[in-house]
């Protein structure tokens, strides 16, 4: 699902809001999101899960081309761990998935 995708999904869902206010909310939290995260907040969404940040040390690499090493600098990342919520709403749907990949 896209960006796109889901702001045609809520303004279908929700037949008072104009498709513009939809882009605007979906726009909204995303970006409060990005902000709370960036200043190193975590993010839970109750049945959802969790964003946190994760931090990947300093590391030597090598340069695919010349062969030569490369220091790759630390690096903080974003992580998603999903809820049990979640977890278990993925794994319900799952058998039907597989009947289908199989015919």
């Amino acid at each position: 699902m896209t960006r796109s995708d889901l702001v045609a999904r809520l303004a279908e869902r929700f037949s008072q809001l104009t498709q513009r206010d939809t882009e605007f909310a979906v726009k909204t939290i995303l970006d409060a999101m990005t902000d709370a995260l960036a200043r190193g907040h975590r993010i839970e969404i109750r049945g959802f899960g969790s964003f946190s940040i994760n931090r990947r040390p300093p590391r030597m690499g090598r340069n695919p081309r010349s062969g030569e090493q490369v220091v790759i600098p630390e690096k903080l990342v974003p992580h998603f761990k999903p809820g049990k919520a979640l977890r278990e709403a993925v794994d319900a749907r799952q058998p039907a998935a597989q009947d289908s990949d199989a015919a």
